[in-house]
């Protein structure tokens, strides 16, 4: 092949490469963002207690609730349906001295709620 073709060929290529980046880009900056939806703190008659190991949450409301616990270090607490009178165990705070500092509500996933 010629060099020629070829500076034409890479030409081309880089052109289209273009045009479909700043397609995306657009599309992108056009797709709204789907924010989580803001948590709330749980009710008050929701209660946690925690150990180094785990976070027990007892639910003593008259109805059920979806809650999830909220740590110092931001690590990931699923979101976890418990019925009235039951409760549910979190992971605990471990050996490096974070904590849980608020139980808040949740939207489960389906997965959550399963029987």
């Amino acid at each position: 092949m010629s060099r020629m073709k070829r500076v034409k060929r890479v030409k081309r290529t880089l052109a289209l490469a273009a045009v479909s980046a700043a397609g995306l880009l657009m599309t992108v900056a056009a797709t709204p963002s789907v924010a989580a939806p803001a948590q709330s703190p749980a009710p008050a008659c929701v209660e946690y207690y925690q150990s180094w190991r785990y976070t027990d949450v007892v639910n003593n409301c008259a109805e059920t609730v979806a809650v999830t616990v909220e740590y110092t270090n931001g690590q990931d607490a699923p979101c976890r349906v418990i019925a009235p009178g039951a409760w549910a165990t979190f992971a605990g705070y471990g050996t490096d001295g974070n904590y849980a500092i608020a139980v808040r509500t949740c939207e489960p996933s389906v997965a959550e709620v399963a029987p």
